[in-house]
């Protein structure tokens, strides 16, 4: 066995084999299947199951509707930081990936003496697969995903591509990103990534052994835009759905997830043909808020929750997200219990039959088997959001109240944006389920816009009785503030420096026969 990493890593992945070991003798060999599924860049707004009527995704709502929709469940603002925390289950703050997001041509990543989700799950027996957008680093090929606990991979590395050429543009460098394993998989070229990823995760689910545990990671490229001449990409049988709504740039979004939402029906069917849906837990997150109104050149729609993707508002942070199992003590189910990103890593190391004592007690996620199943109150009280020490924003939710300091656009993506126009007459009818998880903000006042200005002072929210945050209670209650404030300071001293390095133009892809691949050997002694 190759062990690859720091000895700390070493005697990790030797506890966990020993765990293996002794969930396979206590007779709890049924370890069920995982099954996690990431949208990009998936807007509030954009599924019916949060009660939107103009987008239907019913393939979506089934698992949602039949399962534990997650009403107050949060991801970090943008791509990487997110992806970091579900794989490791520790805060971007601590792993240096709290501000931005990796560009193709910077040389850094999730480093390889952090452990991932499969990682942690390959010991325990299980088949580890990952199909999809990587974006944690790819500079050197200890970055990249074989390296790091699946046994295959199938995907992108970038943080964006076109959805049918699979070129990547950043700058002036332009070049292929669809890899198989470690090679560059050119044959792919002009298939619409959506049905790409899917179709070869129907592949995995068809071949794969029942017997042996499985986990697949699939995180699609939909609904995140494309490349700057063409950013939003959808096939004409999917944006024909949407003759009712007027808006082009939200026809066309509308398409992508439309055929996200088919995507995910022709999974929940291979499931359910292979029998293998009989054992599985099914995690569907979106990565961060979604980009409104031509933010990165794209137009989900957060409403009626305040700000945009890469903000700290809720837009920004307050996530799609639900769990479908067989499995669930109390399914079909909204809860209202707080969830982080990171608590998915020690729920399912949790339900994969790990020791949990083998875990590092460095994690900041926690596990809410418990409250997710049988809908007991979460363990998490508190969640920060993020510290950015270069772009001097933080957030934190403590109970019902959350801080928020700084802004990262001067205000300009601070407001509250309706999904483009539609007509009032619709060739479909779709109402509002019943079901559905709704956000209610009561009336907004005339001065939202106004009454924070939080690179001035903290601004103060209760964001259970005003969840868009129209009204600015910091005045009210000084003491909160200040409780607040002093555990920023306790986070903030536990933070490492953001890792941010230039761009290096040796990662070309001319270099590099026209791909993106990694462009660094690295020696041991680089290796951090």
């Amino acid at each position: 066995m190759e062990i690859r990493g720091d000895s700390t890593k070493w005697v990790t992945t030797l506890l966990m084999l020993y765990s293996a070991l002794w969930v396979g003798i206590d007779g709890s060999s049924r370890q069920p299947h995982i099954i996690l599924i990431l949208a990009d860049d998936l807007g509030w707004d954009d599924v019916s199951f949060h009660g939107s009527d103009q987008i239907p995704t019913p393939n979506i709502d089934y698992l949602a509707y039949n399962g534990v929709i997650l009403h107050n469940y949060y991801v970090q603002p943008i791509c990487t930081p997110t992806r970091s925390a579900l794989m490791t289950g520790r805060h971007p703050i601590h792993t240096g990936l709290q501000h931005n997001v990796i560009v193709a041509p910077q040389p850094y990543g999730l480093r390889p003496n952090e452990t991932t989700m499969a990682e942690y799950l390959k010991p325990l027996g299980y088949a580890t697969h990952m199909i999809g957008k990587w974006h944690l680093g790819f500079f050197a090929k200890e970055y990249t995903p074989t390296y790091r606990g699946f046994d295959s991979y199938y995907g992108y590395y970038c943080g964006h591509m076109d959805y049918y050429t699979h070129n990547v543009q950043w700058s002036k460098y332009w070049g292929y990103d669809m890899h198989k394993n470690m090679e560059v998989e050119w044959p792919t070229f002009g298939e619409y990534s959506t049905e790409l990823f899917t179709t070869e995760a129907e592949k995995i689910l068809k071949s794969h052994n029942p017997d042996k545990p499985l986990f697949l990671y699939l995180a699609y490229q939909a609904v995140h835009s494309a490349n700057n001449k063409v950013p939003l990409q959808a096939p004409y049988k999917y944006t024909s759905r949407f003759p009712y709504i007027h808006d082009e740039k939200r026809r066309t979004f509308a398409g992508m997830l439309s055929a996200l939402d088919d995507s995910i029906g022709n999974i929940t069917r291979t499931l359910h043909q292979t029998g293998l849906y009989d054992n599985s837990v099914i995690i569907f997150s979106t990565d961060n808020g979604g980009p409104p109104a031509g933010f990165d050149m794209n137009y989900a729609s957060n409403w009626p929750l305040r700000g945009t993707k890469a903000t700290l508002w809720e837009g920004g942070v307050r996530g799609d997200g639900f769990i479908n199992s067989p499995l669930l003590e109390k399914p079909q189910r909204i809860s209202s219990n707080m969830i982080h990103v990171t608590d998915w890593l020690p729920t399912l190391y949790h339900l994969a039959g790990g020791n949990m004592s083998d875990l590092p007690t460095n994690l900041y996620g926690v596990n809410v088997w418990n409250t997710l199943s049988r809908g007991d109150p979460s363990p998490r009280t508190e969640i920060l959001h993020n510290i950015d020490s270069l772009q001097h924003t933080a957030a934190l939710r403590v109970g019902d109240y959350k801080l928020i300091i700084g802004d990262a656009y001067n205000g300009k993506w601070s407001g509250w944006y309706q999904p483009e126009e539609v007509t009032t007459r619709r060739n479909i009818s779709v109402s509002h389920d019943p079901r559905a998880a709704v956000v209610h903000c009561g009336k907004k006042p005339a001065n939202a816009s106004t009454n924070c200005q939080p690179k001035q002072k903290p601004c103060l929210y209760n964001v259970i009785l005003d969840p868009c945050e129209y009204h600015n209670i910091a005045e009210q209650y000084p003491d909160v503030v200040n409780d607040m404030l002093n555990r920023l300071t306790e986070y903030n001293s536990t933070a490492v420096e953001p890792q941010h390095p230039p761009e290096d133009p040796k990662c070309d892809p001319k270099y590099h026969k026209e791909a993106w691949v990694p462009w660094i050997n690295l020696t041991d002694s680089d290796t951090v």
